[in-house]
């Protein structure tokens, strides 16, 4: 027999760790090859982590909820003959020390000598509404800030989070002002693009019936609804509306579809197409793909368009297409229906939905004309387009104005009326729609 330790596999460059959410098999289960052993969750995507090998699972070395260091070892498989492609592992590696939550590995946290050193607070963070960064969760255990208090203390981080430094300023004013130990080794990491400071707005008492059914949000549900109501208090957005004459896009696309799928295996949606008007517009208003850092615009130097996909749990996700402007129709095709197929089996990578500079959400699926989308933050625009429809629309020609029946559609652009001003909001809209409506009926699938 072999004994082989299960790692967490790593999830994309920018991230680093993730919580466990359900362990889908128990010690003493047969795994096969590739079966679903647990699922995790970053800030962003739940992820299922398969078995690379065949064999019975011997043991786990965290809970569910805990949060686990990309490359930790967070089980053992035994399998059969010492070839078998896995690892022996030493009797030690078993041992409880093991079963330390990456939330506790940054060096030398709980030795450090303190004034007064408090006792690690054993908190349960499932019983708070509010979203916790493993690096926060760790730093008010060990300082034996209660739930309670945590919960009354206003972020100033992305989503209106507490960051390290919310926390760290209030331990340091509890403290009477003195310098906390934690804060002379705790390493940032790579800081996000800080918000206004925003107070998270106190839940208002709900009127409850008999008949009424009460239905708890999902971890995901949270998220968002953090998410938008933050973007809403950050940007004062204001939208634009643009109609277009799609007639000969969508000529086109009838016409190649069918050997676009044959040739490809992949079917052509307008959704590539949307895609690549906003990355070509995108490059003639460059200042439409920044962010907001203070008093600072950070102008993107890539252009990674975020496509926002409805799950079947009814959940919002927005994966990102990296470089979308490097893509021809054909890549921006085959990345568009990758990304989506794995929206919807829940198959993401975590750094698949992550630095995004601009947002695309195609309203027009669920048969509406036109949306008023929120900001995407740290974006400062959002670009909705509704549902194609045939209408009678006025066509100027050189014997006169003739009425003739078009393919219309609406595109809306939210964007961010601190830094993005009427002028450049309309014109980049209609930009889009200018690509979009002088599309050529002749072009070659490439």
């Amino acid at each position: 027999m072999a004994r082989y330790e299960l790692l967490l596999p790593k999830m994309g460059e920018s991230v680093a760790e993730a919580t466990i959410i359900k362990w889908t098999k128990q010690p003493g289960d047969h795994i096969n090859l590739d079966d679903t052993i647990l699922e995790i969750a970053t800030d962003k995507v739940d992820s299922e982590v398969p078995s690379p090998v065949e064999g019975k699972l011997v043991e786990h070395f965290f809970k569910v909820d805990d949060v686990v260091q990309v490359g930790a070892v967070i089980a053992i498989i035994e399998t059969e003959g010492a070839n078998a492609g896995s690892e022996k592992v030493e009797t030690a590696q078993s041992e409880p020390e093991l079963k330390v939550a990456a939330e506790t590995t940054i060096p030398g946290i709980s030795q450090l000598p303190t004034e007064s050193q408090p006792v690690a607070a054993n908190i349960d963070f499932k019983a708070s509404d509010r979203f916790y960064s493993p690096l926060v969760k760790n730093i008010a255990k060990e300082e034996g800030v209660s739930l309670e208090e945590l919960d009354t203390i206003k972020g100033s981080g992305a989503d209106g989070r507490l960051t390290k430094e919310d926390l760290l300023n209030y331990i340091k004013a509890k403290k009477g002002g003195a310098t906390t130990t934690v804060e002379t080794i705790v390493s940032v990491k790579e800081a996000p693009v800080q918000e206004e400071k925003i107070a998270k707005p106190a839940p208002t008492a709900a009127s409850v019936s008999g008949g009424d059914e009460i239905i708890e949000m999902d971890r995901m549900r949270k998220l968002i609804s953090d998410h938008m109501v933050m973007s809403k208090h950050t940007s004062p957005h204001v939208t634009s509306f643009v109609e277009a004459d799609v007639t000969n896009l969508v000529l086109w696309r009838n016409k190649v579809k069918k050997i676009f799928e044959q040739r490809e295996n992949e079917k052509i949606t307008f959704t590539p197409i949307f895609v690549e008007a906003v990355a070509r517009a995108i490059k003639d208003f460059p200042m439409i793909n920044v962010s907001v850092n203070g008093t600072q615009i950070i102008k993107k130097k890539d252009i990674n368009i975020g496509m926002a996909a409805a799950l079947p749990s009814g959940n919002l996700i927005v994966p990102v297409i990296k470089n979308a402007d490097q893509l021809n129709l054909v890549g921006l095709t085959k990345a568009v229906n990758d990304l989506a197929n794995r929206a919807r089996a829940s198959k993401l990578k975590p750094d698949e939905t992550q630095n995004g500079t601009f947002t695309l959400t195609n309203v027009g699926s669920f048969g509406n004309v036109m949306g008023t989308p929120i900001i995407n933050q740290p974006q400062v625009a959002i670009l909705a387009v509704g549902a194609i429809k045939k209408k009678p629309a006025v066509l100027e020609t050189e014997h006169g104005d003739v009425i003739a029946i078009r393919h219309m559609m609406f595109l809306s652009l939210s964007y961010d009326h601190r830094v993005v001003d009427g002028a450049l909001g309309g014109s980049f809209v209609r930009r889009v729609a200018d690509y979009l409506e002088n599309w050529d009926i002749n072009r070659e699938v490439s």
